[in-house]
């Protein structure tokens, strides 16, 4: 339970309002022209405009599986972080299910094409966020039922619908450490009801599915196992898969059915086995249908078969389980098939381990439909003239995205982790700070390096142009500011000194308008200002209270006071941007939400509208040069998410 927080207390005579983060006293000076009637209590306005998710990039496959599918309205569905994508590729149309208050870990398309059942992970806050799973409508995005809210203990980790009586029950595998299963007449109520539940497997469980053909019969399988489940009677009854003396695999990987109701399984030996229709051996196998492990199997309406595994192939069969000849090799760059599933006409589209969606077919090559990050994103730098924007991470890769074409423009790998990133203020050049102290000067549009530089061996944790374009403020995890001179068309840096004087890591960093100026917070909650020319500290800080500054980045300043809810220990909120044009301030925090403000946000229990979507904690919000659009990236979430940014025409204080 977080400390009560104490109230601001604002010093009238001297000008100073005093915030306290974890107990800690944090100074700031009042502007001149409010110091005599400012009141940190006092009312705040409504933020002046709206955000509307417009467009999300990324995917997840890295450790998701059966999670992408076609639907009759010709879109595909998946997820990433806690949104649902119904995303038409001719089109380029998204739309977006928001129902979820963290990590959605599974996805079963009812018989009916219609309907969609999402299971979500525990998040940060078990009140708002316990797992559980939502049964809603993809013409409409309504929630028809909330399931298992206060059944399921940690995860849902896979989900099918019944297939031969038309869809009436929804099999649940929690990835609890007893893996429980859990079997739902999920129509009746608004919370469904519960028919079953059993220890389904003390090892990971991979996949469930419904027999086609037999009501009663749940297969699943994972590590070590492949069951077979009867339900009847109010009872499920287990057996396990007989391998006989055939090598037993570490994991079965993947199941499927054929039209007959026999059953496919493919194992992590790169095995493909039939398992006869009601019984537990093995009446067919196919050795080394792929180098490794077998991350999909696809029957189809004619009954041939399709498999994607781990070696990067996808391979076409009969439904004899004979090949062939058609293969795919899928590029390495976009990893392997970890789904593949049927699309419009012949056309396959595959989810992969590299959070990639691809579209095409045996004869026409995988094209890109869905790019996205695969490890930990904190790099976010919008360009400064064009509706472009620049994210990294810990993936090594930089992506420069088109916001109105909604595609990535180019891509690079810099063959380290990267933390920061920032465009030359003409958006020529654009600077990467990896974690390792490395910062590098590339050609926005050639991608040519110009330049490394080394500050530190700890990560560079911000970089600022100043807004006449003659410095480069390097921020680093080391508790230095280094301060250099740029010439040659942002093509050179010289070092003009270092500003030294933090306790603790730089977090953000700020020049004031006529480029003099440099405000900044460290992991220790200071707020400090300095000469940047003399990289020298301003240790009066009451000669601060009235620069103007270009841009509002820092999450503790006076303008940034209202930002932080009671409670909050200094960590809850990561990032802050002040639009370009316009009096609103975005945050983002670790309980992955957004928020917007009135700015500047100086008052104590500032109003604001909220924004749930990410998963994780949000690690950049910035806005376009003509604040048309907001982006915002989640950390381990890997999403990057466009948001439309309109006029707000009421003043209502929270929105989902």
């Amino acid at each position: 339970m977080k400390n009560r927080a104490k109230e601001a207390q604002y010093n009238v005579d001297e000008g100073i309002v005093k915030m306290y983060l974890r107990g800690r006293p944090i100074n700031m000076y009042v502007p001149s022209d409010i110091r005599e009637t400012y009141n940190p209590s006092g009312p705040s306005n409504s933020p002046p405009a709206k955000l509307k998710l417009e467009w999300v990039y990324g995917y997840r496959g890295r450790d998701c599986r059966n999670n992408v599918y076609q639907l009759p309205t010709g879109e595909i569905v998946y997820f990433v972080a806690a949104v649902v994508v119904l995303y038409n590729v001719e089109d380029q149309m998204q739309r977006h299910y928001l129902g979820h208050t963290d990590d959605i870990k599974c996805l079963a398309v009812h018989p009916n094409k219609l309907l969609i059942a999402t299971g979500q992970t525990a998040g940060h806050d078990r009140r708002d966020a316990r797992p559980h799973i939502r049964v809603w409508d993809s013409v409409s995005l309504n929630t028809l039922h909330v399931i298992g809210i206060s059944d399921i203990e940690r995860s849902v980790s896979c989900l099918a619908f019944s297939k031969a009586d038309g869809g009436s029950l929804l099999v649940a595998v929690d990835e609890a450490p007893d893996h429980n299963m859990s079997v739902w007449d999920w129509s009746r109520g608004e919370r469904g009801y519960k028919l079953l539940e059993t220890k389904c497997s003390a090892d990971q469980v991979l996949a469930v599915e419904f027999s086609p053909v037999d009501r009663s019969t749940i297969i699943t399988c994972g590590k070590n196992h492949i069951s077979f489940w009867n339900c009847d009677n109010g009872m499920l009854a287990k057996r396990m898969g007989i391998f006989e003396n055939r090598e037993r695999p570490k994991y079965v990987t993947s199941i499927s059915f054929t039209d007959t109701g026999n059953v496919i399984s493919g194992d992590s030996n790169g095995n493909l086995l039939i398992w006869q229709r009601g019984g537990n051996t093995v009446y067919k196998m196919v050795r080394g249908a792929h180098e490794g492990p077998i991350f999909s199997i696809l029957v189809q309406k004619d009954g041939g078969i399709i498999t994607g595994g781990k070696d990067g192939r996808i391979i076409e069969w009969d439904r004899d389980l004979e090949r062939t000849g058609n293969v795919i090799e899928l590029p390495e760059q976009y990893g392997s098939p970890r789904v593949v599933t049927s699309g419009r006409g012949s056309q396959l589209v595959v989810g992969t381990t590299r959070n990639c969606l691809l579209g095409g077919t045996f004869t026409f090559p995988m094209r890109p439909v869905m790019q996205g990050h695969t490890e930990e994103l904190w790099a976010l730098t919008p360009h400064p003239g064009h509706h472009q924007f620049l994210t990294a991470g810990y993936d090594r890769t930089c992506y420069l995205w088109d916001t109105m074409a909604r595609t990535i423009v180019w891509s690079k790998d810099i063959g380290e982790h990267i933390q920061s990133a920032a465009f030359s203020n003409s958006g020529e050049i654009v600077i990467i700070g990896t974690t390792s102290g490395k910062w590098l000067v590339m050609d926005a549009e050639t991608r040519e390096m110009y330049s490394q530089h080394q500050d530190g061996n700890e990560p560079i944790q911000v970089l600022k142009f100043s807004p006449n374009g003659q410095y480069l403020a390097v921020g680093s995890r080391d508790n230095n500011i280094y301060v250099y001179q740029v010439s040659e068309d942002c093509r050179k840096y010289t070092r003009v000194g270092r500003c030294q004087g933090h306790s603790s890591f730089v977090t953000h960093l700020d020049w004031s308008v006529d480029s003099q100026f440099l405000q900044s917070n460290s992991g220790d909650y200071e707020l400090l200002f300095w000469n940047a020319g003399l990289c020298r500290q301003i240790v009066q800080t009451s000669q601060m209270r009235d620069i103007e500054w270009a841009t509002s980045t820092c999450t503790l300043t006076f303008a940034t006071l209202g930002i932080w809810p009671e409670g909050a220990d200094g960590t809850d909120i990561n990032t802050c941007a002040k639009a370009n044009k316009t009096e609103l301030l975005a945050t983002g925090d670790d309980f992955g939400k957004i928020k917007l403000f009135a700015s500047p946000a100086c008052h104590q229990k500032a109003r604001c509208l909220e924004y749930g979507g990410h998963s994780s904690h949000v690690t950049s919000v910035g806005f376009l040069h003509d604040d048309s659009r907001m982006i915002s990236t989640g950390g381990r979430d890997t999403a990057i998410m466009q948001w439309i940014v309109s006029p707000s025409s009421n003043s209502s204080s929270s929105q989902r």
